[in-house]
């Protein structure tokens, strides 16, 4: 083995290792539990966002929500009558397809139409705030329903003592 592989066998242990202790001279517990950030924590942002899930989607000109984006709206709700301290900025969104219009209108549907669904579910009102990005924020870029299915949705963005404009 020559030099340069040697030491670029070095650099790959060494950068994995860092990883594993998280991160040069961190730890890993601080980061999961002190702060109350991790994925594990189930208070955390992190959390609602990984394991309870912050978007639903939506069929093409649609606005009714489908059964499986009730059950994550169901564990969202959950989540903040459980975490009171946070508030829920919810983002209507769309695909590129129609007019930038349609779109701000069917993505303000959208929000409005996961903002009742919690409200039934007994989170205040004054907790949540809408707003439409109509076809202007897409996560996935392409002209195919692939992008488009998952450019169709509305996300809860929450925040910690209203931070999300509430």
């Amino acid at each position: 083995m020559n030099i340069l592989m040697k030491s670029a066998l070095l650099v790959a242990v060494l950068g994995l290792s860092a990883c594993a202790q998280g991160g040069l001279g961190g730890n890993t517990a601080g980061a999961l539990n002190g702060a109350g950030q991790g994925a594990f924590d189930p208070t955390s942002p992190a959390y609602f966002n990984q394991t309870v899930g912050d978007r639903v989607l939506f069929a093409v000109d649609q606005s009714t929500l489908a059964p499986d984006a009730r059950a994550t709206l169901d564990g969202q709700a959950q989540w903040l009558l459980t975490n009171t301290e946070y508030t829920v900025l919810i983002e209507g969104h769309a695909d590129e397809q129609g007019t930038r219009e349609y779109n701000l209108a069917l993505g303000a549907r959208r929000a409005s139409a996961v903002e009742e669904y919690l409200i039934s579910r007994g989170v205040a009102a004054n907790r949540l705030r809408t707003i439409s990005y109509g076809k202007e924020r897409p996560i996935e870029i392409c002209s195919d329903e692939s992008c488009y299915r998952q450019n169709r949705r509305a996300v809860s963005v929450i925040a910690a003592g209203g931070g999300a404009g509430v």
